[in-house]
């Protein structure tokens, strides 16, 4: 059950990351479908630029940000970070309308499924369309894994659905055990109108903060095995979920893309060691150390999907993002955050790409 496969292991990464490498290569924006837009605009490629518009919210007026994201509240010194819009190199971003975004989507089902990266995007969009519409009345409901934001007027529900690895953990007598090809979680996906999934953090926990004890591939139970290749497994489940199940005519999918952290700082060249008191992002639009192997995985992965899905592909432009994260401005949380990301902030450009590629 073990030695055969755990050997053959590395073997099979090295081989799917030299695939991967390749792909990235030859890797161009008009690879995945529902990406490229009229024009041949690529939204993700770009820089950022000071814009005293910004932000689109105050996290004070908006009754949907959890403290660890509230880094004013909790005494962040600086604005600044406050003020910077994405602006693609080849075209203009749509300024978020929140109002338009209820109107279009007036009765529908939005679902946020993914960990706490979803919860920054599902609080981001819920501020952002509260800000609007101040006066809506909205029903709002937070429990362990299925909470929702609902403006009444319009019938809109943004949901979010709590998952730290999209495929299932499952309690057994041999203790909890993260099986890579099930997902019986996605029944709660079905009947929505939008999908914004998301992956990959958890994927790399051990010690004390890994929720499981052994990790199930087909028929073999491993004490441990690969992240990357674990990673790559339960996408592949995942985007066999959706290949079943969703209706394109009646559901939009889309990837979050990979979510970057900031707690080496000698990946971007500076002289900090981590995300803490970085106060201005990287100029230009490239990222010293390059695509983070997640990324690719990603990307092979959408790329072997009948069904489409659209990937919001911020990696790159939230690389830049050093100075963004909560860091030790997070409410009652030990440590630097260099994880998540600050409320007003980075979150809202990716809500507002979201919107671009909904109406561009």
């Amino acid at each position: 059950m073990g030695f055969g496969y755990e050997a053959l292991l590395p073997l099979l990464l090295q081989a799917l990351l030299v695939t991967l490498a390749r792909a990235e290569l030859s890797y161009n924006v008009t690879n995945l479908r529902g990406r490229e837009l009229a024009g041949g605009c690529n939204l993700f490629q770009g820089k950022w630029v000071v814009d005293s518009s910004y932000p689109f919210y105050q996290a004070s007026s908006c009754p949907f940000v959890d403290p660890e994201f509230d880094c004013q509240k909790y005494g962040r010194p600086d604005t600044q970070y406050l003020k910077y819009s994405w602006k693609p190199d080849s075209c203009d971003l749509p300024r978020f309308d929140g109002m338009e975004f209820l109107r279009r989507w007036r009765g529908k089902k939005i679902m946020f499924v993914g960990d706490s990266l979803s919860l920054n995007q599902w609080e981001s969009l819920s501020c952002m369309i509260h800000a609007s519409v101040p006066k809506a009345k909205t029903t709002y409901v937070r429990q362990q894994t299925l909470s929702s934001v609902r403006f009444e007027d319009y019938e809109v529900t943004l949901y979010l659905y709590h998952t730290t690895y999209l495929v299932d953990i499952v309690r057994e007598g041999i203790g909890r055990v993260l099986k890579l090809n099930s997902i019986e979680g996605g029944n709660a996906w079905k009947g929505m109108d939008m999908l914004i999934f998301n992956s990959w953090h958890w994927w790399t926990h051990k010690g004390k903060s890994q929720p499981w004890d052994y990790v199930q591939d087909g028929a073999s139970v491993l004490k441990d095995m690969d992240r990357l290749m674990a990673f790559y497994k339960g996408l592949n489940t995942w985007a066999r979920w959706v290949d079943l199940n969703v209706d394109p005519s009646k559901t939009k999918v889309f990837f979050q893309g990979i979510s970057p952290t900031h707690y080496q700082g000698k990946e971007w060249k500076g002289a900090s060691k981590n995300c803490y008191r970085e106060l201005q992002p990287l100029t230009g639009s490239t990222y010293p150390a390059g695509t983070p192997s997640a990324a690719l995985v990603v990307n092979k992965v959408l790329s072997t999907m009948r069904k489409p899905v659209y990937l919001l592909d911020i990696t790159t432009l939230s690389q830049l993002r050093k100075d963004a994260h909560p860091s030790t401005y997070s409410g009652d949380h030990s440590g630097i955050d260099c994880s998540h990301w600050c409320l007003p902030g980075l979150p809202d450009t990716w809500n507002q790409l979201l919107y671009a590629a909904l109406v561009m």
